[in-house]
């Protein structure tokens, strides 16, 4: 069942994000894209890059070269590591298996970058059957799958913070 995304108050300050997005199925990722970036307004976030890709295909190159850049270049600025990134897309399944194929590599490769480069990645590549479903997840203020990517990156800001920081997670995630 479908849950109601519930709005929490959370604080950016300190942390950086970025948010890469197909183009395609421009409808759905849009609606998602503006869903995340209003919750990290709500919550203060100073910096949030947002990348786009032609295809839900070309997220995970991109996240990957975030991730390793964001690594790198925190080490030699004063400017913070990236905190999380989100990755948005819409994958609708046709005839063919095309899209379980497509959506199975970017799960496996956003997995594998988040665990090589120890930076959060949001997956919200989503894989549905049919535009009922999009609508619901993507257009829907009250199921918006960017807004509860916005609050699942700013939960994982916090907890990663704390874990570099040699403190245990929150009691409430541990």
């Amino acid at each position: 069942m479908l849950k109601k995304i519930r709005a929490k108050e959370f604080h950016a300050r300190g942390h950086a994000f970025a948010i890469v997005a197909s183009q395609y199925n421009a409808r759905y990722v849009d609606s998602m894209l503006e869903a995340a970036q209003s919750a990290f307004k709500r919550a203060g976030a100073k910096q949030v890059e947002v990348v786009r890709v032609p295809g839900a295909y070309e997220i995970p190159v991109v996240a990957a070269r975030l991730a390793r850049t964001a690594l790198r270049s925190s080490a030699l600025i004063d400017s913070p590591p990236l905190s999380a990134i989100i990755c948005l897309g819409v994958i609708l399944r046709g005839e063919t298996v095309h899209a379980a194929h497509i959506g199975e590599a970017v799960s496996r490769a956003l997995m594998e970058i988040q665990l090589r480069f120890e930076v959060p990645i949001v997956h919200e590549v989503l894989l549905l059957e049919n535009e009922a479903q999009a609508r619901v997840r993507c257009l829907d203020r009250k199921h918006n799958r960017g807004a509860e990517a916005a609050q699942t990156a700013l939960t994982m800001a916090g907890v990663m913070g704390r874990l570099r920081s040699g403190l245990p997670a929150a009691p409430e995630l541990a």
